[in-house]
């Protein structure tokens, strides 16, 4: 039941109709701004004004933001939202006007919330009008041509366009990697389970006088290994870590114990960066984090500050480790053909993902792809969307998981 006063604030031909209509435009540019309201938050909003001062605008900020937000991380585009709307109302119709005076200064980069706000209020402005059809006789047959989609699948990261590479991105986030569960030392009560659990019979018995009225059993716990990334993000590997990085944050998100670890001349821990469900955020979070982005590249040096003081705390529980680099290393072979040893002994699977391999004719030429290739599980290309379908069903093969030499 809404209370007569909150439906009076929200009927727009009542008198004190404006409070009522900009909540409304307020809810509708947050809703194209990507945070979830419904008509429930609206409706707590208003109610919200009703007992609060109209007049103060921190009050009216306040009431807003406890009953329109629900996750800390909608925060700051909320705030974001409330400063650019309630200062002009009707800001979306001047957005336009001001891009064109300010389009000859320079500015610095817009941070993500500024982004996707000046998207969002621009919302509103009419689509523009469709070309006209061509005549049923200037039609091209496209029967049996490629797709875009399928065209998209093998085309190389390094070759596509801006426009190609935001595509690849959108089904990046749609592809899910269901690692194949393996057996933990952990036990579960289970009615049907295989095993006996005396202490949970005899504690059992001791409700009943010390009789024993039924056996309980259990069950083996069943969970996916720990999942650990080292990706390279030195210049030779700039194009494929962009992407790549998009696809760890897909990963990351949707399943537990990720672990992502860039390097290029030192090596970076971005887990807690890419656990944050908003993309942009994440990797606004990932570029103050990461000081060598395109630089050289260290891939010895950088592995075995891994497994002095990572590969104890991650590599647990029969953990998969996805190697992703060219093996183009600066300082040669130093040290890289023990510390790729040492990697591969600290976990249950080690995949080597290089974009190199995309060329029919690659040989193994330089000192560092000599070094690490005799010390990995296995050796697989990853320079377009097929290869990462691929490698997703590759690692969800309960089959695939056995040790042995490299591809």
């Amino acid at each position: 039941m809404i209370p007569p006063r909150t439906a009076m604030l929200l009927r727009p031909h009542e008198g004190g109709a404006a409070i009522g209509n900009n909540l409304v435009a307020f809810g509708r540019l947050l809703r194209r701004a990507g945070l979830p309201l419904g008509p429930a938050e609206l409706l707590a909003g208003a109610a919200a004004l009703e007992a609060i001062e109209i007049g103060d605008k921190a009050q009216v900020h306040a009431a807003l933001r406890a009953t329109m937000v629900h996750k800390h991380e909608h925060f700051f585009l909320f705030d974001h939202a409330f400063s650019l709307f309630w200062r002009d109302p009707e800001a979306s119709a001047h957005a336009a006007a001001m891009a064109l005076m300010d389009g000859m200064k320079e500015q610095p980069k817009p941070s993500p919330a500024s982004r996707r706000m000046a998207e969002a209020m621009q919302g509103d402005r009419p689509n523009p009008p469709k070309p006209p059809e061509q005549p049923p006789e200037d039609r091209v047959d496209m029967t049996f041509t490629v797709s875009e989609r399928e065209r998209l699948q093998t085309m190389d990261f390094e070759a596509m366009s801006a426009a190609e590479l935001n595509a690849a991105k959108k089904e990046i986030r749609k592809l899910v990697l269901p690692l194949d569960a393996r057996p933990t030392r952990r036990f579960r009560p289970d009615h049907a389970g295989p095993y006996t659990d005396l202490r949970a019979t005899i504690r059992e018995g001791l409700r009943t006088g010390g009789e024993i009225m039924d056996i309980s059993r259990r069950r083996r716990v069943v969970r996916p290994p720990p999942l650990v990334a080292l990706c390279d993000i030195s210049g030779s590997m700039a194009r494929y870590a962009q992407i790549l990085v998009h696809f760890l944050h897909a990963v990351a998100n949707d399943r537990d114990r990720v672990h992502t670890f860039l390097f290029g001349t030192r090596l970076t821990n971005v887990t807690r960066q890419l656990k944050h469900r908003d993309a942009e955020v994440a990797f606004e979070m990932v570029a103050h984090a990461v000081p060598d982005w395109s630089g050289g590249t260290r891939i010895g040096e950088s592995l075995e500050g891994f497994n002095k003081a990572w590969s104890r705390r991650v590599l647990g529980q029969g953990a998969v480790v996805l190697l992703i680099t060219d093996g183009l290393d600066r300082e040669g072979a130093k040290g890289l053909a023990e510390a790729t040893d040492r990697l591969r002994k600290s976990c249950r699977r080690l995949i080597w993902l290089n974009p190199l391999l995309r060329y029919a004719g690659f040989q193994p030429k330089s000192q560092g792809i000599r070094a690490m290739l005799p010390h990995v599980d296995e050796f697989r290309p990853v320079h377009n969307l097929a290869s990462l379908r691929d490698l997703v069903s590759v690692l969800s093969d309960p089959r695939a998981g056995q040790r042995g030499n490299a591809a």
